[in-house]
């Protein structure tokens, strides 16, 4: 049922992080991997090292922020939109330019392409899976992430919406709500000894997360195992949106 083998699966955000952990979970588990980001040389380095290893796997330029780039598409079993940024800044400092790519690069450039990949998986009629990544923000609000965190709740809103909608034709759309992982976007605000320990004491697993962590669920997110799993926000963030911790212990019986 986690078995991905004669499926074809496209993942953009795929040159680094988060994207290229599960595109190795997913060529791993069978699949026939597009690996899609801006960067071509770097994606073609990692398919090729999947395809040494026995895995099936290519690659394919895409800006989503860039409609030409997503004017010929693959026919696809799933697609995986991991592509996004972030500026982190006090609200009221936010340029309009800020706004406009970071909306661009996480919310309506994905957009485009799920209506294109969708389209498509209707026209086919054989189903098919979306999955989005989104971020503790799609469930709770953080401050200094205002524009990230309207980006990527909207993408929680359109998980749940195109799953209604898109039922009818055996297409689940989910989407995940990764915790602190650490990845080149946070690596820096992550050095602090002050940020270690605030979520150490903040979460009931007390260590980052990585990308390898959120790359098993958006395996089997694409797989018939997740066939009856729909319009879903599902958070790997090691207990932090359902957790406390606190220093009391008790004493004696």
């Amino acid at each position: 049922m986690h078995n991905l083998t004669n499926k074809t699966v496209l993942v953009v955000g795929a040159s680094r992080g988060i994207g290229l952990a599960i595109a190795r979970a997913i060529a791993q588990a069978g699949a026939h991997t597009i690996l899609a980001a801006r960067t071509l040389n770097a994606l073609e380095a990692e398919a090729d090292a999947l395809r040494k290893q026995g895995f099936s796997a290519g690659a394919m330029r895409m800006d989503v922020t860039d409609p030409d780039t997503i004017s010929s598409l693959p026919d696809v079993d799933a697609l995986v939109n991991v592509a996004g940024t972030n500026i982190r800044k006090p609200f009221e400092n936010y340029t309009p330019e800020e706004f406009d790519y970071l909306f661009r690069s996480n919310l309506t450039g994905l957009v485009h392409l799920t209506q294109r990949i969708g389209s498509r998986m209707i026209e086919r009629g054989t189903g098919g899976k979306i999955i989005f990544i989104g971020s503790l923000t799609s469930l709770l609000g953080f401050p200094y992430l205002t524009a990230y965190g309207m980006t990527k709740s909207a993408l929680a809103g359109l998980t749940r919406c195109l799953a209604a909608e898109w039922g009818q034709y055996n297409i689940q759309v989910n989407c995940i709500a990764p915790g602190f992982i650490l990845t080149d976007l946070n690596r820096q605000m992550w050095q602090s000894d002050e940020m270690k320990q605030w979520l150490a004491a903040s979460q009931a697993n007390p260590r980052m997360g990585a990308p390898e962590d959120i790359a098993p669920l958006a395996a089997f997110l694409c797989s018939p195992g997740a066939d009856y799993i729909t319009g879903q926000v599902i958070a790997v963030d090691g207990g932090f949106t359902t957790t406390g911790i606190w220093p009391f212990q008790p004493q004696g019986e």
